[in-house]
């Protein structure tokens, strides 16, 4: 029995994503999922949440049942 694949076109990071460099960050999800490359997505803490910013994906990665990203995150709202 296949894990169902999800197309997700916006990055939700539940506070779990890693940074990589100035502005690129990491994130492992569960299951296998499709994301958009080379084009500006939402980047949000939780789904119904208010918008972080704006990040490109540069990388998935399937492995072990999980889903890895990089991104660059090119926008940044405050939250003030």
């Amino acid at each position: 029995m296949g894990m169902p694949l999800e197309l997700n076109t916006m990055i939700v990071t539940k506070g779990r994503e890693k940074r990589l460099d100035e502005n690129y960050f990491s994130l492992v999800k569960e299951g296998y999922r499709l994301y958009p490359l080379e084009i500006p997505l939402e980047v949000k803490r939780i789904i119904d949440g208010d918008l972080s910013g704006t990040g490109i994906i540069k990388k998935v990665e399937w492995e072990n049942n999980q889903t890895i990203i990089k991104y660059q995150l090119v926008a940044l709202n405050s939250t003030n």
